[in-house]
């Protein structure tokens, strides 16, 4: 969306005319015309003068016009190695700055990941393929394809392959950690 374009719609959000925009932001019925329809350039000043007119703040202005990115390629994946596992991939680029972080992580037979420390958070994981052991505290719970664990990341925390075969989870943590 152009600038011109975002003006324009928030104008109409708020039910004011051309005329009473440029009243409220000290400019010209003409120059909001002009800018709304991209046919000249806005300067900066102008621009937080026509936002305070709208009670719109500029990083809120601009940051809602970042699209949103919805699908995530194979390609966009991050293969890291951690703690001696063999593969986590990273399923979101950029996910440690959300509010929760998709993991895949891929275990050889007898694999594990290294002991989490307890921290603030929950994590949840769906096994996709092989059996898995999850050791939460003094406790330890056994999971296979199709079954999935939820818990409070208060506690200190591992998850092990104790099958024959690969094991590959789907594990997400909030907030991310990884």
């Amino acid at each position: 969306m152009k600038i011109g374009e975002k003006i324009k719609n928030l104008r109409q959000l708020s039910s004011l005319t051309q005329e009473e925009l440029a009243e409220r932001a000290e400019l010209t019925k003409g120059f909001i015309s002009q800018v709304e329809r991209d046919l000249t350039s806005i300067s900066l000043d102008s621009l937080i003068q026509i936002l305070d007119a709208l009670d719109i703040d500029l990083s809120h202005f601009f940051k809602e016009m970042v699209e949103e990115r919805i699908v995530f390629k194979r390609a966009d994946k991050i293969k890291i190695r951690r703690d001696g596992v063999t593969a986590f991939e990273l399923l979101v680029p950029g996910s440690a700055n959300r509010s929760m972080e998709p993991v895949k992580l891929t275990l050889k037979p007898g694999e594990k990941t290294e002991e989490e420390e307890p921290h603030p958070g929950e994590e949840m994981g769906y096994i996709i393929k092989g059996k898995v052991n999850i050791r939460l505290g003094d406790h330890s719970y056994d999971a296979e394809e199709g079954d999935c664990f939820y818990f409070m990341a208060n506690r200190a925390h591992q998850i092990g392959n104790t099958g024959r075969g690969e094991a590959v989870v789907l594990w997400i943590t909030s907030p991310p950690s990884f």
